[in-house]
């Protein structure tokens, strides 16, 4: 870990810390994240438009509106592997750029597909509990389904930088991936709360605003249902996916940034208890007083020789 006590994020961590290092990393970082992103990110707004729900809208047959559906299977998963590639690119860039000159988006993209294989495993048996833990969650009907999608997110943060700093071993990622997501499960839940508000509420208003030269169509939609599938064709106009791109491309850097913090605060925290431990563990030192103490007098009750 001696490669990364120099990162910027790499630090026992409060919630004032978080905040302060999470905003000052994006903004030195800025541009190159913000365009690696944008470029990923509009390639994946070009896809999502060539799936015409307006065909699905019309049809009554089962069958055919089945067959219709079997078409977006490309472009929706063209769109996941696009989201796929940019969030290991960008937490790799994260995690190494700060303590490697000579690492940049480039050298990023090329050196960051080594873990790709395993990630993709790891996400697919991460699924699996995602779906345990959102059925857990239905128990306790909406609470429960949100408390339960930011636990599951709070602890897919950690995969990625496990994967990068310890070795991409897939078994030992899952286990330290639990192990460090629930030391300090409190902070690490409460953190990621706040930064997931953040995004959420940033992007609901920027994407507000970006409709505003499209309200009319917008408007439509609200006030004249069956006119929505018209109205809503200002979705495929060149410049509404350019600006939703862009959108999307502010706050995409963000969660890596959080899962590095998260990470290198729980690296921290474990270092530090260890080098607590291996300092009680030490033999008691000789005090100088103690060479030089005066014997103790033939009948002194706490001479040895007496007992």
């Amino acid at each position: 870990m001696d490669q990364f006590s120099s990162h910027p994020l790499y630090r026992k961590h409060d919630l004032d810390s978080v905040m302060s290092s999470l905003f000052s990393f994006y903004k030195k970082h800025f541009l190159t994240m913000f365009l690696t992103s944008f470029v990923v990110n509009i390639a994946v707004q070009f896809l999502t438009t060539t799936i015409d729900i307006s065909k699905i809208t019309s049809l009554t047959d089962p069958l055919e509106m089945l067959a219709e559906m079997k078409t977006w299977m490309w472009p929706m998963a063209g769109a996941f592997a696009g989201a796929l590639l940019l969030t290991v690119i960008l937490q790799y860039y994260i995690i190494y750029k700060p303590v490697d000159n000579s690492v940049n988006i480039f050298s990023s993209i090329y050196k960051s597909m080594k873990y790709l294989v395993p990630y993709i495993i790891i996400m697919i048996l991460f699924l699996f509990f995602a779906v345990f833990a959102m059925i857990i969650g239905l128990f306790a009907i909406i609470i429960g389904i949100f408390f339960a999608a930011l636990y599951v997110f709070m602890i897919g943060l950690f995969i990625l930088p496990v994967l990068m700093v310890e070795g991409n071993n897939i078994g030992n990622a899952i286990g330290r991936t639990f192990k460090l997501s629930h030391r300090r499960f409190g902070p690490n839940l409460g953190w990621t709360a706040i930064i997931t508000l953040i995004i959420v509420v940033g992007s609901l208003i920027l994407s507000s605003l970006i409709l505003l030269p499209f309200s009319g169509s917008f408007l439509k939609v609200l006030t004249n249902p069956e006119e929505a599938t018209e109205a809503m064709s200002f979705m495929t106009n060149p410049w509404y996916i350019i600006l939703s791109a862009a959108t999307s491309s502010l706050f995409t850097p963000l969660s890596m940034i959080l899962g590095a913090i998260l990470y290198f605060n729980g690296r921290a925290r474990e270092e530090d208890e260890q080098s607590h431990l291996e300092d009680n563990n030490e033999p008691p030192k000789v005090k100088v007083e103690d060479l030089y103490a005066k014997p103790y007098a033939d009948g002194h009750p706490d001479n040895p020789e007496n007992k």
